[in-house]
């Protein structure tokens, strides 16, 4: 069987997990974090300027995302670049995105 053809209940453990990762893209800074390295990779400098934040903001943000083992750091000189650890993150990204954009915007519960 696929994946995505899996009978039966997610165990209580996948659970857990899969909702620590949306708590992740629940803070919009880091879910606009995720959303610019799907893009490519970017360091923090970078990151911080695209989202109008401080760096030790974008920082905090960045380190709560590699300890979810959401983005993976690469050194590249003195530079920390941050990429997507896993694509299927970025793709929830862009589904989350995708769905907000066919409902005109409109945000849970509101009717159109």
């Amino acid at each position: 069987m696929t994946e995505h053809s899996e009978p039966g209940l997610i165990p209580a453990a996948q659970l857990h997990d899969a909702a620590a990762v949306f708590g992740m893209l629940a803070a919009t800074a880091r879910l606009q974090i995720l959303w610019l390295l799907s893009q490519g990779e970017r360091d923090v400098g970078t990151l911080a300027t695209d989202i109008g934040q401080t760096v030790p903001a974008v920082s905090q943000h960045l380190a709560k995302l590699r300890l979810a083992g959401l983005v993976h750091v690469r050194k590249a000189g003195r530079r920390n670049v941050y990429t997507i650890a896993d694509p299927g993150v970025a793709d929830i990204v862009r589904l989350a995105v995708r769905h907000h954009r066919r409902r005109g915007g409109a945000l849970p519960g509101q009717v159109d």
